[in-house]
């Protein structure tokens, strides 16, 4: 093997992301967390297959957990194979668990899974968000917002 093919890719690489969470939270701070994952469930990541769109994040036993990600079974593997929507334990700092645990518990806040992805030396991450809920009404805001925003953009591009 060559130099260059041991070194560590430069970027993060994607997975999955969870797109409404932006449409449908108010996020207020973020964290990174790692995963503790089967071997079959990272082969399965690093196809790129994986998703966040019904996830979310839970304390169970003073630990956080990941609920309801899909991670598909790795065809490969068969009877080896892991459960596709089982809780995965998040690994973080116990100071940063705790913080987080209390800001849901006080403050009624909600931990929302943003996005899936291997870090720069191919550690699988999961980057998190502490969030409120959005009203309907802040929603409509915020798809007016959208709209303008592109609505200008068109205009600023036809007159040059």
């Amino acid at each position: 093997m060559s130099a260059k093919a041991k070194e560590a890719p430069t970027e993060a690489k994607l997975v999955a992301q969870n797109r409404r969470a932006r449409f449908d939270y108010e996020l207020l701070d973020s964290h990174e967390a790692g995963l503790a994952l089967t071997g079959t469930e990272v082969k399965s990541l690093r196809e790129g297959r994986a998703s966040l769109a019904e996830a979310h994040v839970g304390e169970s036993g003073g630990e956080l957990w990941l609920f309801n990600a899909h991670i598909p079974e790795f065809a490969p593997a068969n009877r080896f194979n892991h459960e596709p929507r089982r809780p995965r334990k998040l690994l973080m700092h116990r100071r940063e668990i705790n913080r987080m645990i209390g800001a849901v518990q006080k403050e009624g806040m909600t931990i929302i899974p943003l996005r899936l992805y291997f870090n720069r030396r191919g550690i699988a991450k999961l980057a998190l968000a502490l969030a409120r809920g959005k009203k309907r009404y802040d929603k409509r805001e915020t798809e007016k917002k959208r709209d303008w925003q592109r609505e200008k953009a068109r205009l600023m591009k036809e007159k040059g």
